[in-house]
C-alpha cells in the first residue's frame, strides 16, 4: 500500500500565480492581485484571469508517484463543438515526463448570442503521475492553461520542498488570448512558455485571453511584479472589442508604459505588436462570431467593420503596428532598453499561408510552436533585448 504524504499548496511551491486566494474547497491560484480583481467589472477577464495559463507546482523530491486533487472549471458554449479537458504537464528537470488529463469538475455553460453564463458545480477529481525517477529531482506540474483550477491536495511517496533560487530570470510578459494560449496543445506548448523554457527563463504569463485592453489595473500590477525582463503583446483585444479610436489609443499606451517604467525603470521592455490575422489587417472591428460557420458546428470569427471608419481613426492591426513603432521609437531616446518587435516577424502573412488560423483568429498547436521559436531567437538571441 502507497505510504503518501500530503503537502499543503502554499505560495513557496507555486510559480507563475500572483495570488492564491483559499476557497471552500482549497485553493485558487490567480494571475491579477486583489486590488485589480477589485477593479475589474468584466466578467471574461475574471474568468481568463483565474485560468493558470503559466502557473505551475514546483518542489524538489525523491518522489516517484504524484496525486494531484484539483477542481476543474470546463467551459462549454451553446452550438459549439465540446472543448477539449485541459492538460496538467508533468516536467521532471526541465524535460517533459508526463500528461494528464482531469475530466469532471464544475461547468461554466455560456451562451455564444447572449453572454449568458451559468455556473454548474462539479465534483473534485485527481490526476495522477507515477514511474518518476527516484533520484532527487526537481517537478513542476503545469496547470491547464485554459481551465479554472482549485487546487485540494498534492500527495507525494516521498518528502518535497521547495525549489531553491536557481539563477533565472524572471520574465514578465502581458497579451490577448494569443499569449494566454488558445488553441495551444499544453500548457507548456503555448508560445510564451515555450520561449521561456527554451531560454531558461521564470515566466510570469499575463496573457489574459480578450483581455489585453491597456487596463490601468494590469499595468499597475506589472509595476509591482518583481521581474528581469519585460514584454507587452498589445493590439489585437484592443481592435476585437472595438474599445478605442487613434485619439486614446496613443496616451493609453504611454500610460501603460509609464506605469510599467515606475516599477523597472531599467529592465529590458518589449513592445510587441499583432501577428498577422486577415480578418483584421485592414478592416476594424468589432469582432463577431459566424453565425453560419456556428450553425455547421464551426466556430469562427470574422470582422464586422467597416474599413471606411479608419479615416474616423478606428483601429486596424495595421494602424496598431505603424502607432507603436511611432511611439516606441520616440520614447526610445529616453528609454534605451525599450524595444519593439513586429508581430508579423514571428507569425506573418507567409505563414498564414502555410499554418492557417482554424477559426482565423487563433493560431493552433503548430503555429504556437513557431512563434515560440521565433520568439526565443528574436528576443533572447545574440542579439535581442532579452540577451
Amino acid at each position: 500500500m502507497q505510504n503518501w504524504i500530503t503537502t499543503p499548496v502554499t505560495a513557496d511551491i507555486l510559480r507563475g500565480a500572483l495570488d492564491l486566494e483559499r476557497t471552500a474547497r482549497g485553493v485558487l491560484p490567480h494571475r491579477l492581485p486583489p486590488r485589480a480583481r477589485a477593479q475589474n467589472i468584466d466578467g471574461q477577464l475574471a474568468m481568463a484571469e483565474s485560468q493558470p495559463s503559466g502557473v505551475r507546482l514546483a518542489f524538489r523530491t525523491r518522489a516517484t508517484a504524484v496525486e494531484l486533487d484539483a477542481v476543474p472549471t470546463k467551459r462549454s458554449y451553446t452550438g459549439a463543438p465540446p472543448r477539449p479537458d485541459g492538460v496538467y504537464d508533468l516536467l521532471v528537470d526541465g524535460r517533459l515526463h508526463d500528461q494528464a488529463v482531469l475530466p469532471g469538475g464544475d461547468v461554466l455553460v455560456i451562451d455564444v448570442a447572449t453572454g449568458a453564463a451559468e455556473h454548474r458545480p462539479g465534483p473534485s477529481g485527481t490526476v495522477r503521475f507515477t514511474g518518476l525517477p527516484g533520484h532527487v529531482k526537481d517537478v513542476e506540474i503545469w496547470l491547464p492553461h485554459n481551465e479554472t483550477t482549485e487546487l485540494v491536495a498534492l500527495r507525494t511517496d516521498a518528502p518535497v520542498e521547495p525549489l531553491p533560487d536557481r539563477g533565472r530570470r524572471v520574465w514578465l510578459h502581458h497579451g490577448s488570448s494569443i499569449s494566454h494560449g488558445s488553441d495551444a496543445a499544453s500548457p507548456t506548448t503555448t508560445w510564451p512558455a515555450l520561449a521561456a523554457l527554451e531560454a531558461g527563463a521564470e515566466l510570469v504569463n499575463l496573457g489574459l485571453g480578450g483581455s489585453a485592453l491597456l487596463d490601468p489595473f494590469t499595468a499597475r500590477a506589472m509595476r509591482d511584479v518583481p521581474a528581469d525582463l519585460i514584454s507587452v503583446k498589445i493590439g489585437i483585444n484592443l481592435v476585437n472589442a472595438d474599445a478605442m479610436r487613434l485619439r486614446a489609443f496613443t496616451p493609453a499606451v504611454h500610460g501603460f508604459l509609464d506605469t510599467v517604467r515606475e516599477g523597472h525603470p531599467d529592465a529590458p521592455l518589449l513592445v510587441v505588436s499583432p501577428i498577422y490575422c486577415r480578418i483584421h489587417e485592414d478592416v476594424p472591428g468589432p469582432t463577431g462570431m459566424d453565425a453560419a460557420g456556428l450553425a455547421e458546428g464551426r466556430l469562427r470569427f470574422q470582422a464586422t467593420g467597416d474599413p471606411a471608419d479608419r479615416a474616423r481613426g478606428k483601429l486596424t492591426l495595421n494602424v496598431v503596428r505603424d502607432e507603436l513603432a511611432r511611439i516606441v521609437g520616440q520614447r526610445a531616446d529616453d528609454d534605451p532598453n525599450l524595444h519593439y518587435l513586429d508581430g508579423r516577424d514571428l507569425y506573418g502573412e507567409t505563414d498564414f499561408a502555410e499554418l492557417p488560423l482554424p477559426d482565423d483568429l487563433h493560431p493552433d498547436a503548430a503555429a504556437h510552436r513557431r512563434i515560440g521559436e521565433r520568439f526565443t531567437a528574436l528576443a533572447f538571441g545574440p542579439r535581442g533585448p532579452f540577451a
